[in-house]
């Protein structure tokens, strides 16, 4: 696995500012986000698909990590960790995925908080940055979000973020072992998404 870390390393996303930083997986990683996962677990559930049984599993973590990979050389998807300014402590992940080109030009937005960090509006840091990398970087028009409507820390979220909500998903998708309404939110290109590019930013689309 650190081969394909040193092999793809250089054409994968790297975003920071002064307090975060959003970069793809690493092999290295797998024991902090398996125990972040873990001590999390009744706080991610509900609004997560269900886990399957060796969702924890080192094997499991490298089939993630090759998918995550494989997207983001594609340009089809992006999977960050989400780390303190310095790169040391997992606080969480996002993930910019679905992506669609041609006349649609547009994505959409997941996350996840590991729960100790719940709260402190790491995860709106987080968004900002992951703006300008789609809108600059990316040029992509369109960002979706959905998210349960029971959710009310996310939706303050998005809103916080400028998302606008634009309509009511029925049976969406199955989370937590069932079906779930779902809440759409977008955020588009002309609404402010884009500010000035943070501190450190690379993509496989500037090269």
């Amino acid at each position: 696995m650190r081969l394909f870390d040193q092999l793809f390393g250089q054409v994968l996303p790297d975003i920071a500012d002064e307090r975060l930083l959003l970069r793809l997986p690493r092999a290295d990683d797998y024991p902090q986000w398996r125990d972040l996962r873990a001590e999390s677990r009744a706080f991610l559930a509900p609004w997560e698909p269900a886990w399957s049984g060796d969702e924890l599993s080192r094997p499991a973590y490298r089939a993630r990590l090759k998918r995550y990979r494989q997207e983001a050389v594609e340009r089809s998807g992006y999977t960050f960790f989400l780390f303190d300014a310095k790169g040391d402590t997992l606080l969480g992940g996002a993930t910019v995925g679905q992506i669609r080109r041609g006349v649609a030009q547009s994505c959409t937005l997941g996350y996840w908080m590991g729960e100790r960090y719940a709260g402190r509006g790491l995860m709106r840091g987080a968004v900002e940055l992951i703006k300008p990398f789609v809108f600059e970087v990316e040029r992509l028009h369109r960002i979706e979000a959905a998210c349960l409507p029971t959710n009310a820390r996310s939706i303050a979220l998005l809103q916080r973020c400028g998302f606008r909500y634009e309509g009511h998903l029925r049976k969406y998708l199955k989370i937590d072992g069932r079906w779930e309404d779902h809440n759409l939110y977008a955020l588009l290109a002309e609404d402010g998404g884009a500010r000035p590019t943070p501190g450190r930013l690379h993509s496989a689309a500037a090269g």
